[in-house]
């Protein structure tokens, strides 16, 4: 830690950057320094990872659904996207 400086002082990240982690990282940076083949291969590599969240996501949807029809609670739409708590959600009150 450096000198004079708090735990309250340093900076964190912000809601979006925690529930995402690396995916977060990802979408800041700059691709001017990639080639073609780079950008090539970078592209190929995320839509694999998109595929394994979809297929993730389809898995998970199927659970909640077997677990909601066990103990009898009213079906959610497993095709609707979680929505992502907005940034309010996270402030104190004044």
């Amino acid at each position: 830690m450096l000198p004079g400086m708090d735990d309250d002082d340093r900076p964190r990240p912000g809601p979006s950057e925690r529930q995402f982690g690396a995916a977060s990282l990802l979408s800041g940076e700059s691709l001017d320094s990639y080639s073609l083949d780079e950008l090539d291969a970078r592209t190929a590599l995320l839509e694999a990872e998109i595929s394994r969240c979809a297929a993730h996501r389809q898995k998970s949807a199927a659970h909640r659904l077997a677990a909601d029809a066990l103990f009898g609670k009213a079906p959610s739409s497993p095709a609707a996207p979680a929505a992502v708590p907005s940034a309010d959600l996270f402030r104190r009150p004044s």
